[in-house]
């Protein structure tokens, strides 16, 4: 609220400069606008809800001016007239954030920020966090749910934490009612896979919808069921067929998946990069006890993650680890090639003992060995407890019913990382 007060108090006293006798009347021969080219005249001249070759004076001015002022788009805004011209000089917003849709049956991208761009000329994809142009978007969302069907009220909240650079959208959800998966309709099943696929489609209807994540989500998880069971080239096409489902208690969204199992294949070979930090011996060695066999999904992520947490113990926490299939079909095998892109070290900035005396916090330190600067290993965090009591009795004795959880916080900017150990005295059972 003082922010916007403040801004209506700079844009009132902007208006007051450069124009003729409040009774005075003027037709400027042009209106242009500077500061911020991201809009063009005729789309701030229609925020404006201003004309060309109409005859303006210094109250309907001020209520032009306001109309932009009040959309949120900008901090400041200042016109001045020279005898011809009017100009406004803008102050873009530094609190525009891109729309997020959490669970609105719509479906976000071009054609959704064609139509609210074609209502609300200053939407270029993006809203500010308070002002009429936010306010104008969430409304326009609640019309597009009612063609469907649907009455509920649009609220409109930041995604992230309010009040900090944490803030990466604007966030529009349905609280009430609930919308949750419907219906899902499986096609190209075998007879064998039927019990199985059955279940799985059985546990996702009625989960919260999700507008950006929920088909991602299906399609993973079929997926994953497949994969798991050796059928390694399976395509799985997940659909949103018809419109929502409309009952007292939920809104229920229908889907459709289309399953090409392909067939099994047993694990051939994984080819790691020349310099990779797990050794290939180590990977042959693995793949040993199920060369020839059928190359089930489980074996697959054990060896995936095998890979993510030697890096990860190196301090390279945002490690991505990217197989590659090769099929040969007439061995019916499947061999993998392996992307491993390491991403920055991370190192550690400071330890925090929480909750303990100042005798045991010393205690703790004296064990404590990856130091302030030292490459960070998760691993060693969550082992550091029982391998410290084990190798010290005097910590023993003092961590003697007490447990443990760890916190981590690593900047994506700095690369360092802080991690507190927290303490809490557990409470033994009656």
């Amino acid at each position: 609220m003082k922010r916007a007060l403040f801004l209506f108090i700079t844009a009132v006293f902007f208006l007051s400069i450069g124009l003729p006798a409040a009774a005075q009347k003027f037709l400027p021969k042009s209106i242009q606008f500077k500061g911020d080219p991201e809009y063009s005249d005729q789309e701030l001249i229609a925020a404006a809800g201003l004309k060309n070759g109409v005859v303006l004076d210094s109250d309907e001015m001020n209520e032009h001016s306001k109309r932009l002022m009040d959309s949120g788009v900008f901090d400041t805004l200042k016109f001045t007239f020279d005898g011809q011209d009017l100009i406004f000089t803008l102050t873009p917003s530094t609190s525009l954030f891109p729309i997020r849709l959490e669970n609105l049956p719509l479906t976000p991208g071009k054609e959704l920020d064609a139509k609210l761009h074609d209502r609300f000329p200053l939407y270029h994809g993006k809203v500010p966090s308070a002002g009429t142009l936010l306010e104008s978007v969430r409304g326009a969302l609640e019309e597009m749910l009612a063609t469907q069907g649907i009455k509920a009220t649009v609220k409109a909240m930041p995604f992230g934490t309010a009040g900090t650079k944490n803030v990466s959208a604007m966030n529009f959800t349905i609280e009430s009612p609930p919308v949750r998966v419907g219906t899902i309709q499986l096609d190209g099943i075998s007879p064998a896979m039927q019990p199985g696929i059955k279940s799985v489609a059985q546990k996702e209807i009625g989960t919260p919808f999700d507008t950006e994540n929920t088909e991602k989500n299906l399609e993973h998880t079929f997926e994953s069921f497949y994969t798991d069971e050796g059928y390694a080239a399976v395509k799985v096409q997940v659909d949103r067929p018809g419109n929502p489902v409309i009952a007292p208690d939920a809104i229920a969204i229908p889907y459709s998946v289309s399953i090409q199992e392909g067939r099994l294949y047993k694990l051939g070979s994984i080819h790691l990069p020349a310099n990779a930090l797990v050794t290939q011996e180590e990977i042959d060695k693995v793949i040993g006890s199920h060369g020839g066999t059928t190359a089930k999904g489980l074996t697959l992520r054990n060896i995936w993650y095998l890979i993510s947490t030697r890096y990860k113990s190196k301090g390279y926490l945002d490690c991505t680890v990217n197989p590659h299939p090769e099929f040969d079909e007439a061995s019916g095998t499947v061999s993998y090639t392996v992307d491993i892109n390491p991403g920055p070290i991370y190192h550690l900035a400071f330890v925090k003992f929480d909750n303990v005396s100042d005798d045991l916090r010393r205690l703790l330190m004296r064990s404590w060995q990856m130091l302030p600067g030292d490459p960070f290993d998760e691993s060693y965090v969550s082992n550091f407890i029982v391998k410290a009591q084990k190798d010290d009795p005097v910590l023993q004795r003092s961590l003697s019913g007490v447990g443990a959880t760890y916190r981590i916080a690593a900047d994506q900017r700095t690369h360092e990382v802080n991690c507190v150990i927290h303490f809490t005295r557990l409470t033994q059972a009656p």
